[in-house]
């Protein structure tokens, strides 16, 4: 069976892609509320055995972290991704955002009943910060799709494939090696989720 790593996890209730559903799920976060089967924070996945995932799933989790610190997360993907694997990365796309004209505190868009503002995207969601006071959920870095690219690529992955993504989302996928056939056709079926 495959095997995902699912990196930056959060509550067990939330969702991978569908075509994960047949994998094994491995949840890693760095809050011990949501009860992870790995508790760690991302900047450390290096400490982790090496090439034991065959996909590395991270929604929305790169951008909590600093420039610096964020190279060593994507390394640590690296870290323990198969050779033959792949890094799905999702994380808000700045650009489009700042393409919208909208004003910091305008509602960008809606998550249920709740509203996400142009600054949730940009600062982090403002609601959990308040609630909680952690500050790891704060946003401390942002990309557009090509500063993604430039950021990600260097530290082993030279392949990528750009997928649906939600409405303010750059959805990636970062190989180590030419994906096979395999790995395309499932990504093939990847809807915005």
């Amino acid at each position: 069976m495959k095997t995902v790593l699912d990196v930056g996890c959060g509550d067990a209730r939330g969702r991978v892609p569908a075509y994960y559903d047949d994998w094994r799920r491995v949840r890693l976060d760095i809050d011990p509320r949501f009860e992870p089967e790995i508790l760690l924070d991302a900047r450390q996945l290096q400490t982790l055995p090496a090439e034991s995932y065959d996909a590395v799933y991270c929604s929305h989790n790169l951008e909590h972290y600093h420039r610096h610190d964020g190279l060593k997360v994507v390394a640590g993907v690296r870290h323990v991704l198969k050779p033959n694997g792949f890094f799905e990365l999702r994380v808000p796309d700045l650009a489009a955002v700042m393409a919208t004209g909208l004003d910091v505190d305008d509602v960008l868009y809606h998550v249920g009943d709740r509203p996400i503002l142009v600054r949730d995207v940009i600062y982090g969601w403002h609601v959990p910060i308040e609630q909680t006071g952690d500050d790891f959920y704060a946003h401390k870095t942002g990309f557009s799709l090509n500063a993604l690219l430039r950021f990600v690529a260097p530290l082993g992955f030279p392949q990528y494939a750009i997928g649906p993504g939600m409405a303010f989302e750059l959805r990636v996928w970062f190989f180590p090696q030419i994906p096979s056939e395999e790995i395309n056709a499932m990504l093939r079926t990847a809807t915005p989720e």
